[in-house]
């Protein structure tokens, strides 16, 4: 969609910018990007002749029913849905009533006008003439522009809101504790979508006792809470209300000192807290179970979650939290009682402060089933000679590893090659290394030292350099780091 020339950049948006036939307010941003390209060039109405010609060469898409076409519209961004106007005039009045995806770091403003954006955001929910799919606001609204926010949400125009996502982004050098103390109650309408929401994420907020007692979301599939002040027992009454969650975050909440989790939907928890202890006391549907940061002495009860696969990542240098397993203990990384094994765990990542073959072999005991290891990288290597017992009792089902900065010097070799030469089911080693070393001598040279001719697995075998984080596998929970 090429633009008419240097005027195409206006300083106001016009009314065909956003739904044809409501004026916009004038928007002081000369980097505005249009939202209506072409459409007024083409508002003419067609002669009868041209919107028969128009109506035969219709393609197949545009063929489909008008509430399909705007649910696909829905999923486009805010400034991709309105270009759709200008496609064909069977596509003019889609965008117009198609659900609401509005994302307040998708429009344009010059030099992040705040201001600005903000008048875009009342103009849009005002001529909006559908309903709403998805609402996407920075969370500091809720505190320093609740009025509006609370605006915003009573809204005829976002009836029917299947997201809603409050986005917190703390100062670099702030401490969200600090943060947590000072937060204000949301605007009451915050919860006005209880009803209909699929996933919602709410942060930097105060959420009080009488505000979430009786809350009820049938039909929530996934709830962030982030650097919120809430009690243990409101959190409690949001969890249990809603029947249906699948994945939760839990991300620097305030005033709980203990996580208790109950719910037999529960497929994903992930955990950013400063709380002394997470108990998961009955989850029989949970698969993963992410630490996204670990207090320094937080300890991790697992009760009974029969399907947990996926844990991680556990780091070394917390030597004083501790994950249970029943009667099995694991202190920073080191087992400080074995007393049964955990079978289900297949996908395990870990923080080593140097890449130690003692540790992961005792880990490797404790999680008999592991196939995919994530390890960051160390600085030394502590590989020994005395796992001859180990080999010949147990079988190494790791099918995947991935190292993390490797630079390729000899510790790291060593603790890879290990594995290289005893792993049987071993299918690929990912070096995820810096851009000075992505080139195809580097990984030749990894080739060599790993010994790959020898190693225990058959057939076709990779080592695999990332980069990037963006090269990883998106849908693996460790895919983008640990």
């Amino acid at each position: 969609m090429e633009s008419a020339g240097p005027s195409a950049k206006r300083e106001q948006l016009a009314a065909p910018a956003i739904h044809g036939n409501a004026p916009l307010p004038v928007v002081p941003t000369a980097e505005a990007i249009d939202l209506e390209p072409a459409v007024a060039e083409r508002s003419e109405e067609p002669s009868p002749g041209a919107e028969q010609d128009e109506e035969e060469s219709l393609d197949h898409i545009s063929r489909l029913p008008d509430h399909v076409l705007g649910e696909v519209i829905s999923l486009l961004t805010i400034m991709e849905g309105s270009r759709t106007q200008i496609l064909a005039s069977r596509w003019r009045h889609l965008w117009r009533a198609a659900p609401l995806n509005l994302d307040f770091c998708g429009l344009p403003a010059s030099n992040n006008m705040l201001p600005s954006r903000c008048a875009l955001v009342s103009a849009i929910i005002a001529a909006h003439q559908g309903s709403g799919r998805r609402l996407c606001l920075p969370a500091r609204h809720l505190q320093c522009r609740a009025d509006a926010v609370d605006a915003w949400l009573r809204s005829h125009a976002l009836d029917n809101l299947q997201e809603l996502e409050f986005y917190f982004c703390c100062a670099k050098h702030c401490d969200p504790e600090l943060v947590i103390e000072a937060l204000l109650p949301p605007p009451a309408s915050i919860f006005r979508f209880s009803s209909t929401l699929r996933a919602a994420t709410i942060s930097n907020c105060y959420l009080v006792d009488d505000m979430v007692e009786t809350l009820r979301f049938p039909h929530l599939r996934k709830l962030a809470l982030m650097c919120v002040k809430i009690s243990e027992v409101s959190l409690h009454n949001i969890i249990s209300g809603c029947p249906g969650l699948e994945c939760l975050l839990l991300s620097t909440i305030s005033s709980i000192r203990c996580h208790r989790i109950n719910s037999t939907t529960l497929r994903s928890i992930g955990i950013r807290s400063s709380s002394e202890q997470l108990i998961i006391e009955d989850a029989p549907m949970l698969e993963r179970l992410l630490y996204l940061e670990m207090n320094m002495q937080m300890q991790i009860l697992v009760i009974s979650a029969p399907k947990l696969e996926t844990l991680g990542c556990i780091p070394e240098k917390y030597t004083d939290s501790k994950i249970v397993f029943g009667s099995t203990v694991i202190q920073g990384l080191r087992i400080d009682s074995l007393a049964t094994v955990v079978r289900t765990v297949k996908i395990l990542s870990i923080h080593m402060l140097f890449f130690d073959q003692d540790m992961v072999i005792d880990l490797m005991r404790c999680f008999p089933c592991l196939e995919k290891l994530y390890a960051k990288e160390g600085e030394k290597n502590l590989w020994r000679r005395k796992h001859l017992n180990f080999l010949r009792s147990h079988e190494i089902r790791l099918k995947t590893i991935v190292m993390r900065y490797c630079r390729g010097i000899w510790a790291q070799v060593n603790f890879a090659s290990f594995f290289v030469l005893n792993a049987r089911v071993l299918e690929s080693i990912r070096l995820e290394v810096a851009p000075c070393n992505y080139d195809e001598g580097f990984f030749e040279e990894q080739h060599r030292m790993l010994q790959m001719e020898k190693r225990a697995s058959r057939g076709k075998k990779n080592v695999e350099g990332i980069h990037d984080v963006s090269d990883l596998d998106l849908a693996h929970p460790f895919a983008c780091g640990c």
